[in-house]
């Protein structure tokens, strides 16, 4: 496994590992807090997202590439639709 960023906020980082493992490429996020009894210590130590080196590339590529809707919902927010039935 090869670290492929490092992020302050741990919240970031457990996003970009979600992003990376919706397109089939397993991801760790490594931190040193403590077990979250010290979560300043982000700060000293960031959260660092971790793949296979094989997948380091891909990996990059997916998390630098623009957001692009898929227009799956034609504009609309979900919670916006009529009930069913």
């Amino acid at each position: 496994m090869v670290v492929i960023r490092e992020y302050v906020n741990e919240m970031e980082a457990l996003v970009a590992r979600s992003v990376l493992e919706a397109h089939q490429i397993p991801a760790v996020v490594l931190r040193d807090d403590a077990g979250g009894m010290l979560p300043a210590m982000h700060m000293l130590f960031p959260a660092r997202l971790a793949v296979r080196a094989a997948e380091a590339t891909q990996a990059l590529r997916i998390l630098d590439a623009p957001f692009e809707p898929d227009g799956s919902m034609d504009g609309e927010m979900y919670f916006d639709r009529p009930p069913e039935g």
